[in-house]
């Protein structure tokens, strides 16, 4: 079956149903959701039930679009306080650790495939553009992995596996792009054009990302909209042109769509929790969507001739190239210890992203792009597999689990940024009562409010004189600022 305008609604209806309901089940025995997606996506595909869907460009554009909405929410949901310890060594591995990735993983790559085969089968160059497709760790698998897990950790190792993963994309990007050019043109490898192309690409990238996420809080928080339901969508669209007219001024638009998202996540906002909630929403539908595509765009048989390649690369992008990588670029950084470099190099991630960025090869007819294909999408699938299922079990064992943060509140109740106070739900003992169990009995401090009370299922609406039972819930409305004394 291929297809067609009239099944495309029913088909992507059952694919991303299916999907959901088996990454219910896998998610109970530690299984990465989104190595679940991709499955679905391959059993679905021409080897499987046999969907026909072979067209790189159209998984490249629906990949573009994916990641520009992933990398946005994932800076939506970086907090600067949480980064600004651990900037310098997140740029450094987003950077500098790719390019030893792609370096080592490419020399990696060209003596054993020579080895194998008997004679040099990739070139060089070629062998560095399959390297720096894979170089990145991808966004989606860690930003899913981390918060699916409720996992948080020790040594601030969270916000800088996040932010790396957020911001490495555009540097492996940009070493695949500039590969593709040289391997294309025939010229030679000019290290210094090269250089001028990634820092161009970078500061473009930087300038517009930071102009469009300046504008869009301001604009969200003065437009006036006769439906709060349009604020997200209006969002959206200017995350969209982001990456375009970045693109277009030769920037990177991954970069740009990244860091709008940070200066919009850490200003003010006017409809945040409609905004969180709708693009939240979207990124999974995107994830799922875009997994699924990749999925269905790959020919699982043809993955059996590159099975001992692809495992001898990807062990030693796992066990060599990302250790590397990573203790060099950590090298300056007295204060983390070994056992949070060792789990920072077992978190080096192949995702979607490597897969999108190895149909670049493929649409510019690189010679041997589909055999480059094939071993980045077994070398991602191997990856999920290896480190997506055991990173819980690898944070336990090095002593580095924390027990997540409570976010929020058990009532569901939040409140506007404008109102400068916060909530805090409060459950009474009987030494709180001790005093009395009525409200008014409580030495509740001023600039306090009690809103609500919650008795096991029921809501209550609280007033001085109601009788309070040790177990009740209170949810408490305090002021951030202290009151001025009088």
């Amino acid at each position: 079956m291929t297809f067609t305008a009239e099944n495309i609604l029913l088909v992507g209806s059952v694919l991303i149903f299916s999907s959901i309901l088996i990454s219910k089940t896998g998610y109970r025995f530690g299984i990465p959701t989104l190595l679940l997606f991709l499955l679905v996506g391959m059993l679905f595909g021409s080897d499987g039930l046999g969907l026909q869907f072979n067209s790189a460009s159209d998984a490249q554009f629906i990949g573009m679009m994916a990641l520009s909405i992933i990398l946005f929410t994932g800076g939506m949901d970086t907090r600067f306080q949480d980064i600004r310890p651990v900037l310098r060594q997140g740029i450094l591995l987003s950077t500098a650790g790719v390019l030893i990735t792609t370096v080592l993983t490419g020399l990696f790559i060209y003596y054993i495939t020579a080895w194998y085969t008997g004679s040099p089968t990739l070139p060089m160059l070629t062998s560095l553009l399959l390297a720096a497709t894979m170089s990145s760790t991808d966004s989606a698998s860690v930003f899913s992995l981390l918060r699916s897990q409720k996992m948080n950790l020790k040594e601030n190792l969270r916000p800088m596996l996040e932010l790396e993963s957020g911001s490495n994309d555009p540097m492996a990007y940009m070493l695949t792009i500039a590969l593709i050019q040289v391997i294309s043109s025939g010229s030679e490898l000019h290290i210094e054009l090269i250089a001028k192309d990634l820092l161009v690409q970078f500061f473009v990238g930087g300038v517009v990302g930071y102009a469009f996420g300046r504008f869009a809080v301001w604009l969200i928080n003065r437009i006036n909209l006769s439906n709060s339901s349009l604020y997200p969508i209006l969002l959206l669209s200017l995350v969209f042109a982001t990456f375009t007219i970045t693109d277009l001024l030769k920037g990177n638009g991954y970069l740009a769509v990244y860091i709008t998202g940070i200066l919009v996540g850490n200003s003010r906002l006017a409809f945040r929790k409609e905004i969180n909630t709708f693009m939240d929403g979207l990124t999974w539908l995107f994830q799922i969507i875009m997994f699924l595509t990749l999925g269905l765009l790959v020919n699982p048989h043809e993955m059996l001739d590159i099975v001992v390649i692809g495992l001898l690369i990807g062990l030693f992008m796992i066990i060599v190239a990302r250790p590397v990588s990573v203790f060099a670029c950590l090298l300056p950084f007295r204060n983390l210890s070994g056992r949070a470099r060792l789990f920072v190099s077992w978190v080096g991630l192949r995702g979607a992203v490597p897969i999108i960025f190895a149909t670049y090869p493929v649409l510019a007819h690189v010679e041997g792009s589909h055999l480059l294909f094939n071993i980045v999408f077994f070398i991602t699938l191997l990856s999920l597999i290896v480190q997506g299922m055991t990173i819980a079990k690898v944070a336990r064992l090095l002593h580095l689990d924390l027990p997540q943060e409570k976010e929020g509140n058990e009532f569901g109740v939040e409140l506007p940024e404008e109102i400068d106070t916060r909530l805090q739900d409060l459950t009474l003992t009987p030494d709180m009562l001790a005093g009395g169990n009525r409200l008014a009995d409580m030495n509740i401090p001023k600039g306090t409010l009690v809103m609500l009370i919650k008795r096991g299922n029921e809501f209550l609406i609280p007033n001085g004189q109601m009788e309070l039972h040790p177990g009740d819930k209170l949810l408490v409305m305090l002021e951030n600022k202290k009151p001025a004394e009088t």
